[in-house]
């Protein structure tokens, strides 16, 4: 049984206690309450409606979409779909926020409550629980560094729709916190409620952490807003414990407020004391009528709800026969998944599961491509292997040929054919260049025979480098072992 991370201070262990606060842009084509465009990169201000603006005037209206895709969330969550929630005026000013409120939800959500299962490695598993999910705006965004002087604003993303998905206080450590963070990434994706960018600001977390001494009552929290990677998530936990226990032990006392976390210095900062929710003035938006989901509404969603990833795991497990190791990597994303599903239909599923794993993974890693923007598509890595099955190329030169693939293109036969990469599979021939091998070094064969059977491994590589690694290694072991008998 795993046992979470227990900080050492100077009077003793102090545990975490921590909750995050999921900000995931719904993927559709128009905004909360407008029918602006939601295009990531668009220039400034030119996806701005007058709802958007907060014109005098002009009304919200609903967009079902954003509902629908909350609804799915929900079910993917595990969580009960409310089949009336209301949208409040969250009331504070900021300079981006147009109408000096936020239309979100308070009391009445959409989703309440619900729970998710997270992976912890070495086949241990924590189930975290899901407060709620509710649907609000998004807020622009403030650029200080277009003028010597002001401020400018894109109202680009007002009114954007987020889901918040608020997790219950479970989790006690970074690692965890992690896992839950790809997770939910996970879930969005694999429903398609959200693109899960954080690169982009779709995703973003903000992080509530406390700490206590382990089985007291919970300490005083800060939250860190607007963390945009899971590794400064994980960071950004780690130094804002440390920060609070060393507070507590001098002999002072942690303030409730929200802070920022600073990656390059790898720091938090005070942003301002944490407003309680009766600071916000809530109330129920007079604009919006409370929202109303049929019954059939939910189950219509449930019913067409996908296969996600704790359930693909386990197929790919029992259809393919995968260690939970590498069925966890595979299905961890979605697109990962139906990737490898093509490359592995009619094919040694183990091989080409192992092979993307410590190969194709890897290379994507080091140039930094997503699986959608990899110069070697499905097809194309089949075709390779299908050259390794059927002894065209030995898998080290298949390792040679793909990086060609990958670096400059072409299909896997032409490089083959181009190089001369074929591999060796004709006995004869290979039979000849073995005898001369052996003639040319008696005393390693005498050493051989006389029971150091460690020079086994000499002779073959011998034949490997005379014929520049194409030669077929099964065909020339057989070989080896038939004349070395003597």
């Amino acid at each position: 049984m795993r046992e979470p991370i227990k900080l050492k201070g100077e009077t003793g262990t102090w545990e975490m206690v921590i909750g995050l606060e999921i900000h995931a842009q719904v993927k559709c084509k128009s905004k909360l309450f407008s029918g602006s465009a939601t295009d990531f990169g668009a220039s400034p201000n030119s996806q701005v409606s007058y709802v958007d603006a907060a014109m005098p005037g002009m009304l919200p209206v609903i967009n079902s979409e954003a509902v629908n895709q909350a609804i799915k969330t929900g079910h993917a969550l595990n969580a009960k779909i409310n089949n009336v929630s209301i949208f409040d005026r969250k009331n504070y000013f900021y300079p981006d926020l147009p109408q000096g409120y936020q239309i979100s939800q308070f009391k009445s959500p959409i989703v309440g409550e619900g729970w998710v299962i997270v992976d912890l490695g070495k086949g241990e598993t924590k189930k975290i629980g899901i407060e709620r999910l509710h649907l609000e705006q998004d807020a622009g965004k403030l650029m200080h560094d277009q003028h010597p002087k002001l401020s400018l604003v894109d109202l680009n993303r007002s009114g954007i729709p987020l889901m918040e998905i608020v997790s219950m206080p479970d989790m006690r450590d970074w690692e965890e916190a992690g896992a839950y963070l790809r997770k939910l990434r996970s879930i969005v994706r694999y429903i398609g409620s959200c693109d899960g960018n954080m690169d982009e600001g779709s995703l973003r977390c903000d992080a509530n952490i406390s700490v206590r001494r382990p089985g007291e009552e919970f300490g005083t929290r800060c939250e860190l807003k607007n963390i945009n990677s899971v590794k400064y998530m994980m960071k950004a936990v780690e130094y804002e414990a440390y920060r609070q226990i060393e507070i507590i032990e001098g002999g002072g006392k942690v303030l409730q407020q929200t802070r920022l976390y600073d990656p390059n210095k790898n720091e938090t900062r005070s942003m301002r004391s944490k407003e309680e929710a009766h600071d916000y003035r809530y109330f129920p938006d007079p604009d919006l009528l409370p929202l109303h989901i049929s019954a059939e509404r939910i189950e219509k969603f449930k019913q067409e709800l996908p296969e996600l990833s704790d359930q693909k795991r386990e197929r790919f497990q029992s259809e393919y026969g995968l260690s939970f190791y590498d069925a966890d990597v595979l299905t961890a994303d979605k697109k990962h998944a139906d990737f490898f599903e093509v490359v592995s239909k009619n094919r040694d599923a183990k091989f080409v599961a192992n092979w993307i794993i410590t190969n194709f993974f890897a290379m994507l890693n080091e140039v930094e491509k997503s699986i959608e923007n990899s110069p070697v598509k499905a097809d194309q890595l089949g075709e390779l292997f299908d050259l390794i099955q059927d002894g065209t190329v030995s898998g080290r030169t298949a390792k040679e040929v793909f990086e060609e693939m990958f670096t400059n293109g072409g299909s896997a036969l032409e490089i083959v054919k181009s190089k001369g990469l074929k591999q060796i599979s004709n006995t004869d021939e290979l039979e000849d260049m073995v005898k001369k091998i052996i003639d040319d070094n008696q005393e390693q064969v005498n050493k051989y025979r006389s029971g150091n059977e460690k020079l086994f491994g000499w002779f073959v590589g011998q034949a490997m480098k005379n014929t520049g690694g194409t030669a077929n290694p099964k065909v020339v072991n057989e070989i080896l072992l038939k004349l070395l008998k003597g």
